[in-house]
């Protein structure tokens, strides 16, 4: 499994533009009025969606538990010179 990618060295859509696309499907989709060969295409497309939005969730998670890290660090690092 690949680690995600930091939020700003994406490509690419936004969190937010894909989140936008995937509601505008599950809408199209509940809506009940497409075909069923239509319909099965927008949930896979929505699929996609939902796993690059979850990639980009990663990737800030990623960049947040680093940061944390890093800042927990610091933090025992003064400690130390006390």
């Amino acid at each position: 499994m690949t680690e995600p990618t930091p939020a700003a060295d994406r490509q690419g859509p936004s969190y937010e533009e894909l989140r936008a696309e995937l509601e505008r499907v599950v809408r199209e989709l509940e809506s009940g009025r497409v075909p069923l060969e239509e319909a099965m295409a927008l949930w896979e497309k929505g699929e996609k969606l939902a796993d690059a939005c979850q990639k980009v969730l990663d990737g800030y998670r990623t960049t947040v538990e680093k940061a944390r890290a890093a800042h927990h660090r610091d933090v025992v690092a003064l400690g130390d010179e006390g």
